[in-house]
């Protein structure tokens, strides 16, 4: 039995996003397969533009596939995170990314993304990824250290 109860059954991961482009970019895939609830949080760290916040799902783990779109969210339906220090959290389960790539039509679908356009090159966001409910808990499942 892990001595870990939360980190455990949690994967959690913190990315720092500057793609210093406008188009829409993906964060990091990562593998749902093991995992019963996605969640993401998006921390504006630079900028006041616009902003298009879309969860992929595809069946490569680097997104080279056919991506299915998931969820996706506008500036002014994500509450206007148009400031420094504005944040975001939403969440998806996987029978939700199952269905839509039942729907499109694409088979394998087990990678996820959080993909983000900015209205100028120059915004940056932390983006944290909590993939939950985890079949098997483990020690180490979210690492002590990422150095």
């Amino acid at each position: 039995m892990a001595t870990n109860k939360f980190f455990a059954n949690n994967s959690v991961r913190h990315y720092d996003f500057d793609p210093d482009s406008t188009a829409p970019t993906d964060v990091a895939w990562v593998d749902m397969s093991q995992f019963e609830l996605f969640a993401f949080s998006f921390l504006r760290t630079v900028g006041t533009s616009d902003t298009v916040i879309k969860v992929l799902a595809n069946p490569a783990s680097d997104g080279s596939g056919t991506d299915v779109e998931i969820l996706s969210f506008t500036n002014t339906e994500l509450g206007d995170p148009d400031g420094p220090f504005d944040q975001v959290f939403r969440e998806c389960r996987a029978e939700e990314i199952a269905y839509a790539a039942g729907v499109a039509g694409v088979s394998g679908v087990r990678y996820v993304s959080v993909n983000i356009a900015f209205g100028t090159n120059s915004d940056e966001a932390i983006v944290t990824y909590i993939r939950s409910g985890a079949r098997q808990a483990f020690d180490g499942l979210t690492a002590d250290v990422i150095g």
